[in-house]
């Protein structure tokens, strides 16, 4: 048997040992820390991010599987070098390099400034935070003006929790935190400390979360089909029923007693 005939044999095997009408796998990384968008009940990955994905992608005929790395950064360099194929973020000018974002929206979020009122922060525009200390999560990105902002004074601690940023802050080690006004007001409800933490009124900036696709994944041929999909879902109300649920299961389980959850 020649070369060409061997190889030609050996697909052959390869597609008769896949069951018929066995479901392909999409890898979808997630940073468990954002609810209700998402989180951890210390079993899987809970809320409204694994619930769209899986949702998506079932419609679509593949299976889900959920990948949870340290950080976020480590997620958004994994989809960037193909090792994973999706995530949900933000679209920024860096990330379109090496993602294929949905040009229908997840979710409408708006990115607020938490502080401490017993430091005040004032702030009507960007540049009124450059004489205070940020913090932020490894790998968040809030627009490219944000980024710039960043870039240039050089005044935002990164670390890779949310429960991180807030005690800092509560300690006064940093004097604000930038965060998705929905995230940030849930995780402080039940926070020990987290008593003086308020929020202020004006958003720093509005943006949509997106199913983004790896360039190098064979699903960013499907960038159409995900877009229609998720109109579909909108236009039922089935994300925005999914967000309520996800905010209630989150309040549910952090009333419950540790052993128990």
């Amino acid at each position: 048997m020649t070369h060409r005939a061997r190889r030609a044999w050996g697909m052959v095997l390869a597609l008769l040992s896949v069951p018929a009408g066995a479901a392909q796998t999409v890898r979808y990384c997630d940073y468990p820390v954002y609810p209700p968008m998402s989180w951890s009940d210390g079993h899987q990955v809970r809320g409204l991010a694994p619930t769209v994905v899986r949702e998506l992608f079932a419609r679509m005929g593949y299976d889900v599987q959920t990948v949870v790395l340290g950080n976020w950064k480590r997620c958004l360099m994994d989809a960037a070098a193909g090792r994973v194929d999706v995530v949900l973020a933000y679209n920024s000018d860096q990330r379109d390099q090496r993602m294929h974002f949905s040009t229908e929206p997840v979710v409408r979020e708006e990115v607020a400034v938490f502080y401490n009122r017993k430091r005040p922060v004032q702030f009507q525009q960007l540049e009124d935070l450059a004489g205070y200390r940020g913090g932020l999560l490894y790998g968040e990105s809030y627009g490219a003006e944000f980024d710039r902002f960043v870039a240039c004074h050089q005044n935002i601690e990164r670390v890779s929790s949310s429960q991180q940023n807030f005690g800092k802050l509560i300690r006064g080690r940093i004097d604000y935190v930038i965060q998705e006004r929905r995230t940030g007001q849930l995780f402080i409800e039940h926070l020990p400390g987290a008593q003086d933490i308020r929020v202020l009124p004006s958003a720093l900036s509005v943006d949509y979360l997106r199913v983004a696709v790896s360039r190098q994944s064979p699903l960013s041929q499907h960038m159409d089909e995900i877009d229609a999909q998720l109109r579909r879902m909108n236009q039922a109300g089935e994300i925005a029923r999914w967000l309520e649920q996800s905010e209630v299961t989150y309040r549910d389980m952090i009333n419950l007693p540790a052993d128990a959850r």
